[in-house]
């Protein structure tokens, strides 16, 4: 792509809990990423006197032994960059503040409205680096069971009952009667029917799967929106190939 980059799988740097609970809730993130950068910039002792995470720390049941500390490894790159999980609108806008880009959960390049507003005065270089799953294959069903396995499981077992943030945002996204029901199959332990009532619509949009030219279709796509860069995960050596050569 051009200015843009597909990737293998990447490991963040650093990420938060998803929700929007309130601004205490987004406290621990913002200290963790002044920590984090303070020890790879190597400037002075690190030093932090936060809510959650004070360096050295100074809780009621500190000894008062601890002192500032300065990594002893130099890091290659001082200016590493520091890239958030976030899913909720709020965690979202924080994120444009206080990282270097944001890893979506879901990303769908026919829906980019749903983050329009988190999204407002993003500065020159942030990156939005989403995670897709990619199969060249000729059955795009078939193709995307994978991918709704994942959806059936986060949508429908990762969260509470009574509030799960992953299926807040498939609901966001214009899928919220598909996403309660995807609950509420989960949770009376009938997983099978809940991976099945994941809209194959939903797990085609967020992810790259068929064959060759109508990978290509769908790469033109996420191009057209503001993603920067994809964090590709694939079966097997062939797409990867096929995904490197549609990018050139």
């Amino acid at each position: 792509m051009t200015g843009r980059h597909l990737r293998p799988e990447a490991t963040e740097c650093g990420s938060d809990w998803h929700s929007d609970t309130g601004a205490a809730a987004r406290t621990p993130t913002r200290e963790y990423v002044e920590v984090i950068r303070q020890v790879l910039a190597r400037r002075a002792p690190v030093e932090v006197a936060g809510r959650f995470h004070s360096h050295p720390y100074a809780g009621p049941d500190a000894t008062g032994l601890g002192r500032p500390l300065k990594p002893i490894t130099h890091p290659l790159r001082s200016s590493l960059p520091v890239l958030l999980g976030a899913e909720g609108p709020k965690n979202i806008a924080q994120t444009t503040r206080i990282a270097d880009g944001w890893l979506p959960l879901y990303w769908s390049p026919l829906r980019t409205e749903v983050y329009e507003a988190s999204l407002a005065g993003l500065r020159d270089g942030f990156m939005i680096a989403p995670m897709a799953r990619a199969q060249v294959c000729d059955d795009v069903a078939e193709g995307l069971l994978p991918v709704k396995a994942m959806l059936g499981f986060y949508i429908g077992g990762m969260g509470h009952a009574a509030r799960n943030f992953h299926a807040d945002l498939m609901a966001r996204m214009g899928f919220e009667e598909e996403a309660r029901r995807i609950q509420e199959l989960f949770l009376q332990g009938r997983r099978q029917d809940a991976v099945r009532a994941v809209p194959d619509v939903f797990a085609d949009e967020i992810s790259l799967v068929g064959p060759r030219a109508r990978i290509a279709e769908k790469l033109a796509q996420w191009r057209q929106g503001p993603v920067t860069d994809l964090l590709v995960t694939a079966p097997d050596p062939h797409t990867l190939r096929v995904l490197a050569e549609l990018n050139n």
